[in-house]
């Protein structure tokens, strides 16, 4: 498998997966021509994406699904109550429904939806698997659940939420009522609670991680890098290489293996 970030911030998330034959892309919550661009700065096409999977209706999540979808005529996955909150019209025969906990097979990937806890419809993380490989997509988290638990012990890679800096965000400018609704357990995870799910719960196997949905307010690239090494250093058996994704460029493109 080979993975990317395309886009990762509260200005949009897109996260590219693929196998030699087919891709797919979890969110696309920047638009449609962005999301096109960035993947031809790595050498991606369209023509290889065979579905949009869609975690849950933010903006920042959905922003560029309905014209992606109608140019380039990819089906779009999400489910039924992601769907009636999303506000727009996917054309019938593009849209498809999942139910959480019910594997999905597209082309030769596997995609798992799973529950996660966060102020949406229904929200949903994936853990994708392809050639032995499993690639957990976690953003958008507010609590370490048993779900979340579960599928990062699988995980060969990981985007793996790290959106604020405690001390950041509570000495920030942000209004009382945003600061709880981001530390809550319906909103997003620390730095430190990013490092503390993986030095607890990953796996030997864990080989990538890409730290992803930084906040511009709240965080920088460095301390979540920096938070994030510092619990992992603790694992002597742990050892990933440590991405930091963008929101304003795609990530390179990583060979699992």
């Amino acid at each position: 498998m080979k993975i990317a970030s395309i886009a990762s911030g509260s200005n949009g998330n897109c996260y590219y997966l693929e196998n030699d034959n087919d891709a797919i892309l979890v969110d696309a919550g920047i638009s449609a021509r962005q999301i096109v661009q960035r993947m031809a700065n790595l050498g991606l096409s369209m023509s290889k994406v065979r579905g949009v999977f869609i975690s849950h209706e933010h903006t920042d999540h959905v922003r560029g699904v309905d014209v992606l979808s109608r140019k380039y005529s990819v089906p779009v996955f999400m489910t039924q109550k992601t769907y009636s909150s999303y506000g727009k019209t996917i054309k019938d025969s593009l849209l498809n429904f999942f139910s959480p906990g019910k594997q999905m097979k597209i082309g030769k990937i596997h995609v798992n939806p799973f529950l996660k806890f966060h102020d949406a419809a229904e929200p949903c993380s994936f853990l994708v698997s392809s050639e032995r490989m499993n690639v957990a997509v976690m953003t958008d988290i507010g609590l370490k659940c048993s779900n979340v638990i579960a599928h990062i012990k699988n995980a060969d890679a990981i985007f793996l939420e790290s959106n604020y800096d405690d001390d950041m965000l509570q000495k920030g400018h942000y209004p009382p009522y945003l600061k709880v609704r981001i530390s809550s357990d319906l909103g997003h995870l620390s730095n430190t609670q990013a490092g503390l799910i993986a030095l607890e719960h990953a796996s030997v196997r864990l080989k990538h991680v890409f730290l992803s949905h930084i906040s511009e307010n709240n965080n920088t690239p460095e301390l979540a890098f920096r938070t994030f090494n510092n619990f992992i250093k603790q694992r002597k058996d742990l050892k990933p290489k440590v991405f930091l994704a963008s929101r304003y460029k795609e990530s390179i493109l990583v060979s699992l293996d």
